[in-house]
């Protein structure tokens, strides 16, 4: 009797023990993809005037250790009509795979991507297509600016395929008052309740644009930060604003990386450098030089 009773509490300590942990948890990203306790790397945004597998060996040139694609670049100089994405044949995901490895970059991330169709019937299909696509290249994140009514089965896509979402957003549109991912409280209401794995792609720039501070943003997103296209501008609340390196700006990049570290960020810092993108490798260059020397200089 005394043994039945240890098995059942030993049982029972044990069933405690795993409904208390998560069923799965979210890609990491390893340590050696980081500097200075940061993932940060480049949106291929950064080089839309170039090929993936020119943004890939950039990223690399730069310093940086991940990077973020983006749909419809252009696969590679000597064949202009084949664009990479989730619409992509294997055979074109494996040459990006190959560049890769080549230039010792992880994939992290893809977006700003989201399917079309007029009813959430018209998009599963897609939305499906995308996060397999994200596990074929081992993604931690899928950035979407998606429809609210999408939520619950991305939702069980995120779970099926332990993929995040972060929530991107672009400026607020002062003739669109339908547009709200600007917003950090929409976006937090469009996540609240539902999968840790879900929650926002923090574009700073864009915040800063829409008359944001991006701290106070971050703080109204505590727990819910996914990744960062982490952006220094030149002007706060100003819609034509452009990127400067990091530190030179009206941003506050070190009061970003500081509530970034207070929140224990683990996701990816994706420079998104959208000015002289005619050759944006020497300032890009600074703003991972900025990271680098983060927290080692007064």
């Amino acid at each position: 009797m005394l043994f039945l009773r240890k098995l059942a509490l030993a049982g029972g300590a044990l069933a405690l023990c795993l409904s208390v942990l998560p069923a799965r948890a979210e890609v990491v990203i390893p340590d050696d993809c980081k500097t200075n306790g940061f993932a940060i790397g480049c949106q291929a945004w950064s080089f839309n005037h170039f090929t993936v597998l020119e943004a890939i060996e950039k990223t690399n040139e730069v310093g940086g250790k991940i990077i973020e694609f983006y749909p419809g670049q252009r696969l590679r100089k000597d064949q202009p009509a084949v664009t990479f994405s989730h619409h992509s044949p294997d055979a074109v995901i494996e040459q990006v795979q190959e560049q890769l490895k080549k230039y010792n970059i992880r994939a992290v991330a893809y977006g700003v991507v989201g399917p079309g169709g007029k009813t959430l019937e018209d998009r599963k299909a897609e939305w499906k297509q995308i996060f397999e696509f994200g596990k074929k290249l081992g993604l931690r994140s899928i950035t979407s600016e998606p429809h609210a009514e999408d939520m619950d089965y991305i939702e069980s896509l995120v779970k099926e395929y332990d993929i995040c979402l972060g929530i991107h957003d672009h400026p607020k549109r002062d003739k669109d008052p339908n547009y709200k991912f600007w917003d950090p409280n929409y976006v937090l209401s469009l996540v609240k309740g539902r999968d840790k794995r879900m929650g926002s792609c923090a574009d700073t720039g864009h915040w800063v644009r829409s008359g944001i501070k991006p701290v106070d943003a971050m703080k109204i997103l505590e727990g819910r930060i996914i990744s960062s296209h982490l952006k220094d501008l030149n002007q706060f609340g100003e819609p034509h604003g452009h990127d400067v390196p990091y530190g030179q700006g009206v941003s506050d990049v070190k009061g970003i990386l500081d509530e970034l570290k207070r929140q224990n960020f683990n996701g990816n810092i994706s420079i998104e450098y959208e000015y002289h993108q005619e050759n944006p490798m020497p300032e890009i260059e600074k703003c991972i030089e900025y990271v680098r020397n983060y927290g080692h200089t007064k």
